[in-house]
């Protein structure tokens, strides 16, 4: 359902939340999540470009967040990995485009069921699954925006501490 791009921004994203007033370099995020150096500094540049990352240069300079993980939404941080993407004609040829940027397509056209099935007619039935995936979209967005960088990292600190030999036990 996420871009590629959008997975590994989170992911580096989750990196810096680990220390947030720690810099960090992109050979170093690119290390230590597995990812690819080329692709994560141009993802870097578009998350600082929508003020989400501070950048400093020199030896000791990198990345860090800008702000605290629970002001950084999730909507945010889609929206600046898909900023680049979305210019004049990214989509063209691509059919229909989601409004949440940085979300995989599925229209519920494909899933509608046949007028001769529900008795309704062909016009009703598209209207009434545009009215949904209209409905569906107002509420993912509405999550996207609600849901933070905070939470994921909170997750992400979770699913660790049950790995962990200790059983699980997540304190602080």
């Amino acid at each position: 359902m996420l871009s590629r791009s959008a997975i590994h921004a989170i992911r580096a994203l989750l990196e810096l939340a680990e220390a947030p007033q720690r810099w960090r370099s992109v050979p170093d995020l690119a290390a230590a999540q597995q990812l690819p150096e080329p692709l994560l500094e141009q993802l870097m540049l578009r998350l600082r470009r929508a003020g989400l990352l501070e950048a400093r240069r020199g030896r000791q300079g990198g990345y860090r967040l800008a702000r605290p993980a629970a002001a950084i939404p999730l909507a945010a941080i889609l929206a600046a990995i898909a900023a680049s993407r979305l210019g004049p004609g990214a989509n063209a040829g691509h059919g229909h485009r989601t409004a949440v940027p940085g979300i995989a397509e599925q229209g519920l056209a494909e899933m509608a069921l046949p007028a001769t099935a529900s008795g309704a007619s062909p016009e009703a039935a598209a209207q009434v699954t545009a009215a949904l995936e209209r409905r569906l979209q107002q509420a993912l967005e509405r999550e996207l925006a609600r849901f933070t960088l905070e939470e994921l990292h909170h997750d992400l600190r979770s699913a660790r501490a049950a790995l962990s030999d200790d059983g699980g036990l997540l304190l602080g």
